[in-house]
């Protein structure tokens, strides 16, 4: 296929140009490019092309908790909002603890994704030897769960956090919260409110000062041991002193920011209520400031989702019952990009950390820029015109979302994964097109 007449924003850079795509990569860019005989020709009219998002946490719900998401659905929704490649959480039934059973995940998965897939490992207080026996591109990484979290994967066990910092041979993801203070935390709440709290206290029970806790011991414990490590889904500004600005090349402690965190404050929990739950909390407008211009400035790294769908029936219980996580890979581009268009980011700074640092910190092969060699994984956006998110039209196997009603300024056009179109229109491809992704 030739793309023509796109306006590419890669690299810190925009471009008029075309691009040539052949056996799924790009093969030319050009300031123009005639067609070769038999090549479909895809006239981008002077709308964005970007490198496809690259989400490094979302919980796709497979294998074990399947009614709430799959990797089928959930990719699907993935491709409709310009996501070509997703990193899948291993918290699911049972947990993804032993190299068996990510063998066995990723053997799932093939020819069932519409995006490309890897997958993490899950870190507990009694798999450490499975840990160390890890090969560098079996697992994207080694998730840690330092705070409050289901089943086996909560390693609250001091002896094996050091463990796993000093004998990990992969990068090392944490969950930052620390639990004892999250307990406490509750205990006050269900005196003063009972089992019915209001779910505005929800950022006061996962409070600043857990995810500070627990951020300050996961930091200390990569320096202590020089491991390679990458917070996810930073919600504080207190937090950020822990991490450096600057280019992600040569950083050995790296960060996230959710999409979430940037764009909702604790004020949206009055109309959205528990649609919004989600850990760690969403909090302050002063800690999303913060946490905009910490992207700016390039001390927060990469920009993800961390999607994770629940059942509207399961979001409408009681607080302590109704679990935390919303699902957003379907919108959370076009989220960037309102927040591009309001001043708060800027669509090269998007880019960058939704694509580019991803792949860079991740070392993934191949993928993450528009290059010449490069998969073909492109979105294709319309900057001037919207999109009213209907019921109607959410893909997600839950079949809601926290911005239904909602309009935004811009609208996915096409997505391509590995040089196929994936997504044109308003409509998914029946062909899911996804590939493992592989590490340099």
């Amino acid at each position: 296929m030739l793309i023509t007449n796109a306006h590419i924003i890669n690299e810190g850079h925009e471009t008029a140009a075309d691009l040539l795509i052949k056996n799924g990569r790009i093969e030319k860019i050009a300031a123009k490019i005639s067609a070769p005989a038999g090549v479909e020709v895809f006239d981008a009219q002077g709308q964005w092309l970007l490198p496809g998002v690259i989400d490094d946490q979302v919980h796709f719900r497979e294998p074990g908790l399947t009614h709430k998401g799959d990797l089928y659905t959930e990719s699907r929704a993935a491709v409709a909002g310009g996501t070509t490649s997703y990193f899948d959480m291993p918290n699911n039934k049972p947990a993804i603890t032993t190299r068996a059973l990510l063998a066995e995940k990723y053997a799932n998965a093939a020819g069932r994704s519409f995006a490309n897939y890897a997958f993490y490992f899950g870190g507990a207080n009694d798999n450490l030897e499975e840990i160390a026996a890890l090969q560098k591109n079996e697992a994207c990484a080694l998730k840690v769960f330092m705070g409050a979290s289901t089943g086996n994967m909560l390693v609250d066990n001091p002896k094996t956090l050091e463990g796993i910092f000093q004998r990990s041979p992969i990068m090392v993801v944490t969950h930052c919260e620390d639990t004892p203070t999250i307990l406490a935390n509750e205990a006050k709440a269900r005196e003063k409110y009972g089992e019915d709290v209001p779910v505005r206290e929800h950022p006061h029970i996962r409070s600043a000062e857990a995810c500070y806790k627990s951020t300050e011991l996961a930091t200390g414990l990569a320096r202590k041991y020089g491991a390679d490590l990458h917070v996810l889904h930073l919600t504080t500004a207190r937090e950020l002193s822990f991490f450096a600005p600057g280019p992600i090349q040569g950083k050995k402690i790296t960060v996230e920011a959710c999409v979430h965190h940037l764009y909702f404050s604790e004020a949206d929990y009055e109309t959205l209520g528990k649609l919004i739950k989600c850990n760690p909390a969403i909090k302050t407008a002063e800690d999303r400031k913060a946490l905009l211009r910490a992207v700016m400035e390039d001390r927060i790294d990469v920009i993800a989702t961390d999607h994770a769908p629940h059942t509207a029936e399961e979001k409408a219980q009681t607080y302590f019952k109704a679990p935390s996580g919303l699902p957003l890979v379907q919108h959370s581009l076009l989220m960037l990009i309102e927040l591009a268009k309001r001043g708060e980011l800027n669509m090269r700074t998007v880019v960058r950390k939704t694509s580019h640092a991803v792949a860079d910190r991740f070392g993934i092969k191949d993928r993450g820029y528009v290059r010449e060699g490069y998969f073909a994984d492109l979105v294709l956006v319309d900057p001037h015109g919207t999109t009213t998110v209907k019921k109607e039209d959410v893909l997600y196997k839950v079949g809601w979302s926290p911005v239904e009603g909602h309009t935004f300024p811009a609208k996915v056009l096409a997505t391509w994964v590995n040089g196929e179109i994936a997504y044109r229109d308003g409509v998914v491809m029946d062909k899911p097109l996804g590939q493992r992704i592989n590490f340099a």
